[in-house]
């Protein structure tokens, strides 16, 4: 196989990863119930993290209900009245809100999701809010329609271990920054994972299966050209948050964990019981806060 074949199949993939999660998640904002009914949402494990209910309450209700982060990117954050920030799969907007507040009416902000579903939620919900500094824009993470240099603060919350080209997602964090820029991520981080859970495409929409490590993602952010970069804050998932995190995707049936309602593909191997597979997990799935700067000669 030529070289440009083997890369036009790699193409291929990363486009079916993309295409799959951002079904996932229009499905995860539909109002049409799931066929398991009570299915825990994506995540919840760490739904709202880091927020405080004084924000929480003056947003829109469908803002809240449909945060799927893990981690609250723009507590503590240095943003300020005048800045430019932007939001890397930015959802309904729930940052995008809390970011505006921050900014003032000198400042902007822009939201980038691929998710028609959610690039709607998010401008009816800053409609909602009042908010004419948002600006909410359709692309992907790893090619972001945000100008060279532009942007003051960039933040994430629980998006990018979705991406199957992080280190382009990198780039374009450094790209978009000002000389001097910050960023401030939060994301799920992993380690050692089973090969069942890293062959899975439902617990790759859950953010678990195409997470990578700390150490990878602090290699990759340097590797980008920023500097400064550490993590702050770590909240490591305990059974009962993993059973919350991968639980969404999985429901028992006889004793047995299968996919949603016994459909194919199934996200555990025949015979493993979520318990089982929560036990396996413990230890080895933490949601981390990054922070890093553009050099201010760059």
């Amino acid at each position: 196989m030529s070289t440009e074949a083997k890369r036009a199949g790699v193409e291929a993939r990363e486009d079916d990863t993309r295409a799959a999660v951002s079904e996932a998640y229009t499905r995860a904002v539909s109002s049409q119930p799931s066929c398991c009914g009570d299915a825990t949402p994506k995540g919840v494990t760490a739904k709202l993290a880091g927020y405080q209910a004084e924000d929480m309450a003056a947003l829109p209700s469908d803002a809240v209900e449909n945060s799927f982060g893990c981690g609250n990117p723009l507590a503590f954050a240095e943003v300020g009245e005048g800045d430019v920030v932007l939001d890397l799969g930015s959802g309904a907007g729930i940052d995008l809100l809390l970011a505006a507040r921050k900014v003032g009416p000198t400042g902007r902000v822009i939201g980038v999701d691929m998710t028609d579903a959610m690039i709607d939620r998010a401008r009816v919900n800053a409609a909602a809010a009042g908010f004419e500094t948002i600006d909410v824009r359709k692309g992907i993470i790893e090619e972001l329609p945000v100008e060279t240099a532009s942007v003051d603060v960039v933040i994430s919350n629980c998006v990018i271990n979705l991406s199957p080209e992080k280190h382009r997602v990198f780039a374009e964090i450094a790209r978009t920054l000002k000389p001097g820029g910050r960023m401030r991520v939060s994301d799920i981080v992993v380690e050692e994972l089973p090969e069942w859970v890293t062959e899975s495409p439902e617990l790759y929409s859950s953010c678990v299966a195409g997470a990578i490590s700390e150490d990878a993602y602090t290699a990759g952010l340097q590797a980008a050209g920023l500097e400064q970069v550490e993590v702050v804050e770590r909240l490591v998932y305990d059974p009962t948050q993993l059973e919350a995190l991968i639980g969404s995707e999985i429901v028992e049936v006889g004793g047995e964990a299968s996919g949603c309602c016994g459909g194919a593909p199934t996200a555990l191997p025949a015979g493993m019981t979520l318990a089982r597979a929560v036990s396996e997990l413990e230890g080895k799935v933490w949601s981390a806060i990054f922070v890093a700067r553009k050099p201010a000669g760059s």
